[in-house]
């Protein structure tokens, strides 16, 4: 969990970080019920779940814990409405694309890429929203919340053989092979990112830049360079600007004994974002 206090210092210690931090505040069990069951989260709330569904969850309860779940949906909801004003805005954290309308799984409780899409397309906000998840994990809890939801596209480029073993279908699944490298996997992307902007006309991108794709993730199996995630995210944000298309970035996952050099990674993307706006400006 340190990961996210050393990502926040790291971008400030950069530069990057300073007046254009925006806090959200805590959400309700019934702001999260639009896309999880009120029964889960008034277990998660209270520590009523049973033994098997934390393991399943793989976190032990705590109240900090549960205060972190109840606020990060409402940093990507608030990230969301941030892009849609100014064109470009990164969360800290998000990506909880393991969660389930009444589980938690994979370190994830609350989905909030679903809370975000479902809340801003009831407010009518948008009309079309394309969730780009390229994580290394397949964005299953996403996938299966928004199965029958028409106006948000889900796609999840993810490797195949790995985690959840059990996925979900969402709208594009893309499995790569183990082992798949910087210019094989920048193509795959390239190419089903192109096509999905042309087919959805999308009002807004939420962007799942989980850096576990990096090639010593300890939970990863892919081979991709720091250098490659650089220039993934890169092209993903570059080119939602110079179409117009607001676009809101997560940071989904990323494993690693050294948390700094974790944080590090993670930044990538708000990096990335931060060239891509400046060379606009």
């Amino acid at each position: 969990m340190s990961k996210f206090a050393r990502l926040h210092q790291h971008l400030v210690k950069s530069g990057i970080a300073k007046s254009n931090i925006i806090r959200p505040k805590q959400a309700s069990v019934d702001d999260l019920s639009i896309v999880h069951a009120q029964q889960y989260l008034q277990g998660l709330c209270d520590n009523g779940l049973d033994e098997k569904a934390w393991r399943r969850i793989g976190l032990p309860w705590s109240q900090g814990l549960i205060t972190r779940t109840l606020t990060a949906p409402n940093g990507t909801l608030l990230t969301a409405r941030v892009a849609l004003k100014t064109g470009l805005a990164c969360h800290l954290a998000g990506g909880t694309h393991h969660a389930h309308y009444d589980f938690g799984s994979g370190f994830c409780m609350v989905n909030d890429l679903a809370y975000t899409a479902k809340t801003l397309l009831a407010e009518k906000a948008v009309e079309r929203i394309l969730i780009f998840d390229l994580d290394v994990h397949q964005g299953d809890g996403t996938a299966s919340i928004l199965a029958s939801e028409p106006n948000a596209f889900t796609c999840s480029i993810h490797c195949e053989k790995n985690f959840p073993f059990r996925k979900s279908a969402s709208d594009l699944d893309v499995g790569l092979a183990i082992g798949l490298d910087d210019q094989a996997y920048l193509g795959v992307v390239r190419d089903t990112f192109e096509q999905l902007i042309a087919e959805q006309k999308p009002d807004l991108v939420l962007y799942d830049a989980g850096v576990d794709v990096w090639q010593n993730d300890a939970l990863g199996r892919l081979d991709i360079s720091w250098q490659g995630i650089y220039q993934r995210d890169h092209y993903v944000i570059d080119t939602c600007l110079a179409l117009g298309i607001p676009v809101a970035t997560v940071i989904g996952g990323g494993y690693d004994k050294d948390h700094q050099r974790l944080a590090e990674r993670h930044a990538i993307v708000v990096e990335a974002a931060n060239d891509c706006y400046r060379s606009r400006q």
